[in-house]
């Protein structure tokens, strides 16, 4: 029944090498995200039997079911929206967090990674294209958000974030993706720091998304299909 899903990362994972290669970049040098948020455990251990190992999920309440029923050597990425009151649990799942857009947020994964003693990555969302509708920072408050997060001693600030329109054509897409680039390299200039992840592209954009620089695609249709669709059977 998921026999689909190795030939579909197979397709995925050509054509991020295959677009790296015409941007004149390294294939190594962009990492897949296979999303599997609402697909059950049994297709992330189809894809994860295929040598895919980097998973991104949208909620705590998923990761809760997953983390413990599936292989130790998975990498998670939480990559949806992170309340506070979500933190801790957050902190113990994961390896990644996408998604950080407070400067209250960031102190507080910190705070309670040092109680836990452990050392999580975090990547700050930034809104580029100012849609009311999206989470993340604002670009008048990146700056200091992200100084913030250097300055922390229990997470590893190593990026951004952003997610694009979904009806966007190609030239804003094109846009979005190189400005959240070039706040990246403001960013190490400022603070002195590397910052070598950028989180942005999903299926439908990715493409483009390495083009413009990104390190991480985020992809889950077109490895696992629509939405929900397992689940229902």
């Amino acid at each position: 029944m998921l026999s689909y899903i190795e030939n579909n990362l197979k397709a995925v994972l050509n054509d991020i090498s295959t677009t790296a290669i015409s941007s004149f970049r390294k294939p190594d040098s962009v990492k897949l995200l296979a999303v599997s948020k609402t697909f059950p455990r049994e297709a992330v251990l189809q894809a994860y039997n295929c040598g895919q190992r980097s998973f991104g999920e949208n909620k705590i309440q998923e990761l809760e079911i997953k983390v413990p029923s599936l292989p130790d050597d998975i990498e998670w990425h939480l990559i949806g929206h992170l309340q506070s009151n979500k933190v801790t649990k957050a902190v113990e799942l994961v390896d990644y967090i996408h998604s950080i857009d407070s400067e209250k947020l960031v102190k507080r994964i910190d705070r309670i990674a040092g109680e836990k003693n452990k050392s999580v990555k975090v990547l700050l969302e930034v809104n580029i294209s100012g849609e009311d509708s999206k989470f993340g920072l604002t670009l008048d408050k990146l700056a200091n958000c992200a100084k913030v997060a250097s300055e922390c001693q229990n997470i590893e600030f190593v990026g951004l974030m952003t997610m694009a329109p979904f009806d966007a054509d190609d030239n804003v897409l094109k846009k979005i993706f190189a400005a959240l680039k070039t706040e990246r390299d403001k960013l190490e200039k400022i603070l002195k720091i590397k910052l070598p992840e950028l989180s942005m592209g999903m299926s439908s954009d990715y493409k483009i998304a390495i083009e413009e620089g990104a390190t991480i695609v985020r992809i889950g249709t077109s490895i696992f299909g629509r939405r929900n669709y397992l689940n229902k059977s």
